[in-house]
């Protein structure tokens, strides 16, 4: 464990909001929560790294080489069967579905409409997707980059369901090809620079099952990372609701708000924590997700084998799905679920780079004192009651409060539920600068819009727009070293 040599802290109560009653943290003694809280306050040093901050993933930090495969190591702590089940999820993640029927029993039922035929496809070797055409000698159709429809109500389109998917089977038609313009949008900034974004507008062309309803949606999201989901789920969520009200966040107004979802088998509220709108509560649920939405594949969690392939689609309900009763009441059997998510759990975060350089460090300071802090909130302290020892009371970096915020106009998502158009969940920061090493063609933001760091920091507006201007306003050198800070984590 990463804590042992730390000593007591502040109290509970100088760690919570004014006002708000303290929140425990039922799988930690007193001692352990005045550590955690010792450990976890916002440091006020610059002048040197703290103690483990190289290690922004915990003992599961990795130390290998920095190239195009650093994002696909396994956990360091991870147990010798852990390390089995990791490789057996490997395979799973990185395999190619077919159509049914087929002689490979146990890799058919792919679609019949469908976004991927793997998971790897999406999330290139575990890092960021591609947007189609970000390159503009990339002709690709879009894969990674997902259009979800809605009408005004939040309702799926009654023909095309929930989401664009512009691949079929054989013998069937996809939905559509997306078609993205961008407009070019100025930014200028102190010291004589200008920035041009680019704002995306997105079109379906050729629809293959008659017109979109008039009043539906388009969204887009990108497929993100893959790094420390399991150290994701592993924090506590008292500490998640701490971050709603915290001397950070009233600096700037920023009101963060947690994203209480359903829980299909309890039928409970429980938290939500990942897809960009932290609507799936747990990693198992969000793999579960993907394989029906982007690959029309049931499991025990989403159980029809015809995915989002709506009623209005006859000739997709017509063909032959891959439930095979040798193989189970599935296409994507339980215990292969469990694989795939012990997968997505346990993929490493490497070392940082560069930690106690003189430029990151000074470019930390500046990332604290713009507060971007107040939603990227920099570590915690897992569960000592952790479902899986490896992410039991680690030390970790994700530099985000996993909280949904409003984050204005320019970012404004129309997936139809009206408290929900400008809200985000606040992404991990960790592994942020290696993402071209692991995908040179990858970009940034939910729908990828951002060809850099800065141009990402640059859309942030409503909660966030304070610490956006404070960007905007520092001198060159000074924004040159908060990205170094970045590229370093």
């Amino acid at each position: 464990m990463l804590l042992l040599t730390l000593t007591a802290g502040p109290s509970v109560h100088d760690a919570v909001a004014a006002g708000v009653a303290p929140i425990p943290r039922s799988d930690l003694s007193e001692t352990d929560r005045q550590r955690v809280l010792a450990v976890t306050a916002p440091t006020a040093d610059f002048s040197r790294a703290e103690p483990f901050e190289q290690m922004q993933g915990g003992a599961g930090t990795v130390d290998k080489r920095v190239n195009a495969d650093i994002f696909s190591h396994p956990a360091a702590n991870l147990s010798f069967e852990g390390r089995q089940e990791f490789m057996v999820g490997n395979g799973l993640f990185r395999k190619d579905w077919v159509s049914s029927p087929a002689s490979t029993l146990a890799s058919d039922g792919l679609g019949p409409l469908f976004n991927a035929r793997s998971c790897q496809a999406c999330h290139v070797k575990d890092g960021r997707g591609t947007v189609p055409g970000i390159d503009p000698e990339d002709k690709s159709e879009a894969m990674a980059l997902l259009i979800r429809f809605a009408l005004p109500s939040g309702a799926p389109d009654p023909v095309y369901g929930r989401q664009l998917q512009p691949f079929a089977v054989t013998g069937l038609s996809g939905e559509g090809r997306l078609r993205i313009a961008y407009e070019p949008v100025s930014v200028e900034l102190t010291g004589g620079e200008t920035v041009v974004l680019q704002r995306p507008d997105y079109t379906i062309d050729t629809p293959g099952y008659g017109p979109l309803d008039p009043d539906v949606r388009l969204s887009a999201r990108l497929a993100p990372p893959m790094l420390g989901l399991g150290l994701l789920d592993a924090i506590h969520p008292d500490d998640i609701l701490k971050n709603i009200d915290t001397p950070q966040a009233r600096r700037d107004a920023v009101s963060g708000r947690p994203n209480w979802v359903i829980d299909a088998a309890s039928g409970q509220k429980v938290l939500g924590r990942f897809g960009w709108k932290a609507d799936q509560s747990t990693v198992k649920r969000q793999s579960a997700e993907a394989f029906f939405m982007d690959m029309g594949l049931s499991t025990p969690l989403r159980e029809d084998p015809y995915g989002d392939c709506t009623a209005q689609q006859a000739p997709c309900r017509a063909l032959p799905h891959g439930v095979q009763k040798e193989q189970g009441d599935h296409e994507v059997p339980g215990n292969l679920i469990d694989f795939v998510t012990v997968y997505s759990s346990n993929l490493a975060l490497p070392q940082r780079r560069d930690v106690s350089g003189p430029k990151v460090l000074a470019g930390k300071k500046l990332f604290y004192e713009a507060n971007c802090i107040a939603c990227h909130v920099p570590k915690y302290v897992t569960r000592r009651d952790a479902a899986r020892p490896e992410h039991q009371f680690q030390l970790i970096w994700p530099y985000t409060d996993m909280l949904l915020h409003d984050m204005g106009e320019g970012l404004a998502d129309e997936d139809g539920k009206e408290t929900l158009q400008r809200e985000w969940r606040t992404p991990p920061l960790w592994g942020i600068g290696l993402t071209k090493t692991v995908n040179p063609n990858a970009t940034w933001l939910h729908d990828g819009r951002a060809r850099t760091l800065l141009e990402a920091v640059l859309w942030h507006g409503g909660e966030a727009k304070a610490a956006r201007d404070r960007v905007v306003a520092m001198s060159p050198e000074d924004r040159a070293n908060l990205i170094r800070f970045l590229e370093s984590l």
